[in-house]
């Protein structure tokens, strides 16, 4: 089954206390792609301007990403500046250029309005909900968002949120959105909004799932080396939307083994700036890694 991402392709410029990266491949919807093309096809939607090397489209392809709806306008394409400090969990934003995605609104290619899968990653939410405009009868629509949206347009977010099976936001923007410190009491509250599943993405300390009344919460794995966390959360929803997306099942006890995925390819991402790492994985070390996150949850039954 194929999967519908609607998002920003960027140029991002990255310092780190690890390292520093000029101008790589970024945006939402690219990491996002990326992650979830090792479970499953899928059709992106963006922006680019005249400057977009061909090469970044040629990758795309190679991912088998349908890229029939990135549409290259005249002007620059989105730029993004940022500089993360030795706790690594929050970028400082030192200079944000949107350029073509400005102006960006959504259109969908005929081909993709039969896609059931849709994720609306991190846009207006007025634009998230023209997009499921175009878009027939989905079998699960997910999205993400964050504090901007959330302070300067609450209500449209809310309209939005009606239309939504499953919200994946950090802690942050959840304490915000509910206006609830308790993530417990606050997943409550967001649920009542209109999404059936909330997944609080947690950076270091991993994601809890909500979903009727049971909760899940997975670790993230301790790696020895992080250089780079942008794009972090966006691979996490990429091989989380992925993996739910290529078995087509949305029981609880499945959302969890995405959650795990999500996590896996938030993992390696992290490991490398841009895309670096995860160009170059295969499903094998996935599967390695998702047997390790099983042994760091494992412990015996009280005797």
């Amino acid at each position: 089954m194929s999967l519908l991402v609607v998002g920003s392709v960027a140029f991002d410029s990255v310092k780190t206390p690890f390292g520093e990266a000029e101008e790589v491949l970024g945006g939402s919807a690219t990491y996002f792609s990326t992650a979830a093309s090792y479970f499953t096809d899928v059709s992106l939607v963006a922006v680019v301007g005249e400057d977009f090397p061909e090469k970044h489209i040629t990758f795309l392809k190679s991912r088998k990403i349908d890229t029939e709806g990135i549409e290259r306008q005249k002007g620059k394409t989105f730029r993004w500046k940022g500089e993360y400090g030795f706790e690594l969990n929050e970028a400082r934003t030192l200079d944000t250029q949107l350029n073509v995605f400005q102006s960006f609104k959504p259109k969908l290619p005929e081909k993709y309005r039969n896609i059931k899968v849709v994720f609306l990653a991190n846009i207006d939410p007025d634009l998230q909900r023209d997009v499921l405009r175009q878009v027939d009868s989905p079998d699960v629509v997910a999205c993400d968002t964050m504090n901007f949206w959330i302070e300067g347009k609450k209500d449209s977010l809310l309209e939005t949120l009606k239309l939504v099976d499953i919200l994946l936001i950090n802690d942050g923007e959840a304490r915000e959105l509910s206006g609830e410190p308790n993530l417990v009491k606050a997943a409550e509250i967001i649920k009542s909004y209109g999404p059936k599943t909330l997944i609080i993405k947690r950076g270091e300390y991993g994601a809890l799932m909500f979903k009727d009344r049971k909760i899940f919460a997975a670790p993230a794995y301790p790696l020895e080396a992080v250089f780079d966390p942008t794009g972090a959360g966006d691979c996490f929803a990429g091989g989380f939307m992925g993996y739910l997306a290529n078995t087509m099942n949305f029981e609880e006890s499945n959302i969890r083994k995405a959650i795990i995925f999500g996590s896996v390819m938030a993992s390696y991402n992290v490991e490398s700036f841009s895309l670096d790492r995860i160009k170059s994985l295969d499903y094998r070390e996935l599967e390695s890694r998702y047997r390790e996150f099983k042994g760091l949850t494992h412990f015996e039954d009280l005797s």
